[in-house]
């Protein structure tokens, strides 16, 4: 028998293993290549995964709901041209009807039309939740799909707070009689994982400037209607920012570089990747990536961070959207920040973020003498790792990013 073993491929590179969410196909059902054969969910982002090879399946490794470690084998397939049987198709087990009937159970117990992994009905069923408790978890998966995290936080929450503090190794008196012990989802973990690792392994020295950025904000609000217009992209801040730090980048190019895991050697990257630091509707962080922003004229930046942050809010993010970035952009000021020490994102060696636009008063020469005038403000800040930039590599980085801005060419034409 000719058998082709499928293995979980690589989903992101700090990924090492992925929950099975299910199966699209069952045991002796034919699959075309590249066709969709097991749904798993990473730390990040859900996924499918597809078949490399056409044939039949003949067994699976592992059961909806397992951790599976990335590279291990999950499903078996004989290769080969079949055809599918459909008569064989409708013919059930035994075991197969009761199975079907079981989970139909549990979906009318609980009254809801979302789909659920077995692993999470089984949680629901085993816990004695009711229609009304499956309503109000709020699901973190893919298209709004509940996960056995979603539900482990939701019964904690339900858990009285005094039976928690006997299970916790915290101090009790770091509470209070009315405090909340909330589990960070596994995201949430993953995130603090992250940055503490980034802030054991870059020494961080961040600076700042604060560019009048007047004409920049300008030249945006006379063309923002006319560029939506052309085409059909809404023109934000973002795309002019990147524009801005892809030609400083262009200008000092040892920005664009990462260290490798020796940290003898450094990598310089030919394409510039732009990650933009996006907030998820959970709260949580993510960084999808323009891939080769060097490459893109502002319509192409503008479609792009219109599509990954579009993409980002709906849970919809593939694990390439997140891979390979080299420079990252946190804006801060959305949140009406004036200004932010960011976290460089590893293996990157620096991270820019971006403040809120506010007028201020100004001093500005001219042949008359001194004026005061309003004029509009932005601070940027600058973390980068001090192992391989210099402060004078970052301070006149950061300087040229903030020239580009101050100096934005209202004759601009797109």
């Amino acid at each position: 028998m000719n058998i082709k073993e499928l293995t979980i491929p690589r989903l992101g590179e700090s990924v090492e293993s992925v929950q099975l969410v299910r199966y699209t196909k069952n045991i002796g059902d034919f699959i075309n290549e590249d066709e969709v054969i097991a749904e798993v969910s990473t730390d990040k982002v859900d996924s499918d995964v597809p078949a490399t090879n056409a044939g039949k399946i003949i067994e699976f490794k592992y059961n909806e709901g397992d951790e599976i470690k990335v590279g291990e084998v999950f499903a078996v397939i004989e290769l080969g041209n079949f055809q599918e049987n459909n008569s064989k198709k409708e013919e059930t087990t035994e075991k197969e009807i009761t199975v079907e009937e079981k989970q139909k159970t549990v979906h009318q117990s609980i009254e809801t039309s979302q789909f659920l992994s077995p692993l999470v009905k089984n949680i629901i069923q085993k816990e004695n939740l009711t229609a009304t408790d499956v309503n109000q978890i709020v699901g973190s998966g893919h298209d709004g799909r509940i996960s056995k995290n979603d539900v482990l936080n939701y019964i904690q929450k339900k858990t009285n707070v005094s039976s928690s503090f006997n299970n916790s190794v915290i101090s009790a008196s770091s509470f209070g009689a009315k405090d909340e012990i909330i589990e960070m989802d596994k995201m949430r973990q993953l995130i603090s994982k992250h940055m503490k690792k980034s802030k054991q392994t870059s020494p961080h020295v961040t600076a700042y400037v604060e560019p009048d950025v007047t004409n920049f904000v300008k030249w945006r609000e006379e063309n923002k209607t006319a560029f939506q217009t052309k085409y059909n992209q809404k023109l934000t801040f973002t795309p002019m920012i990147v524009d801005c730090v892809v030609r400083a980048i262009k200008d000092f190019p040892m920005i664009n570089v990462s260290v490798d895991e020796t940290e003898t050697k450094i990598i310089k990257h030919h394409t510039i990747n732009i990650g933009i630091a996006t907030a998820l509707p959970n709260n949580n962080l993510i960084v999808p990536v323009i891939k080769d922003a060097n490459e893109l004229n502002l319509e192409g930046l503008a479609k792009n961070v219109n599509t990954i942050v579009d993409k980002a809010r709906h849970n919809k993010l593939s694990p390439d959207d997140i891979r390979g970035g080299t420079f990252t952009i946190s804006n801060v000021g959305t949140f009406g920040n004036l200004m932010g020490t960011p976290i460089i994102n590893q293996p990157e060696v620096a991270i820019l973020a971006t403040g809120v636009i506010k007028k201020k008063p100004a001093v500005l020469e001219t042949e008359f003498g001194d004026i005061i005038v309003a004029r509009q403000f932005m601070y940027l800040s600058l973390s980068f790792d001090h192992r391989v930039i210099d402060g004078s590599l970052g301070g006149v980085f950061l300087k040229r990013i903030s020239d580009y801005m101050e100096n934005w060419d209202m004759n601009t034409k797109f």
